[in-house]
């Protein structure tokens, strides 16, 4: 078995359409995803990072940058999001619902590198869980810290 470390990246297209509105690109080497979407108000970067356990989403439209617990029991395995990026099946959230707390103490050891070079300048919220119906990832309804 030969396994790839370079990065491979996703174009994600609108549903119905040819107009692309962000891009995935996955590196295994580092366990890291990042996913841009260009979307005017939804515009947003996010970076999941495996190796520390952390999900952080960057929207420009607040100035702010949300981080979440990966729970493996609800998000998928970086090799599973590469085989749904390929098979097209981006995730689509209804009704998403948070509850969130303002994250005074930014202990970057503990989220990594790639996510304190997206939030440094950023009001961070830390969400400590989140219901949601996502239709491609079949996850149960709510998602823990």
């Amino acid at each position: 078995m030969i396994l790839c470390f370079l990065p491979k990246t996703f174009v994600l297209q609108e549903p119905g359409n040819d107009y692309v509105t962000g891009t995935m690109t996955i590196y295994n080497e580092n366990h890291i995803v990042e996913v841009d979407v260009r979307s005017g108000l939804y515009s947003s970067d996010t970076i999941f990072d495996y190796s520390h356990g952390y999900i952080a989403t960057r929207l420009f439209s607040r100035s702010a940058c949300f981080i979440l617990k990966i729970n493996k029991e609800y998000i998928p395995e970086l090799e599973e999001i590469g085989r749904l990026a390929f098979e097209r099946q981006v995730t689509l959230y209804r009704n998403l619902y948070c509850i969130q707390e303002r994250l005074l103490d930014k202990n970057w050891l503990l989220y990594g590198k790639r996510i304190e070079q997206l939030c440094s300048d950023q009001n961070i919220m830390l969400l400590l869980q989140c219901i949601s119906t996502i239709l491609s990832f079949k996850p149960k309804s709510t998602w823990h810290l």
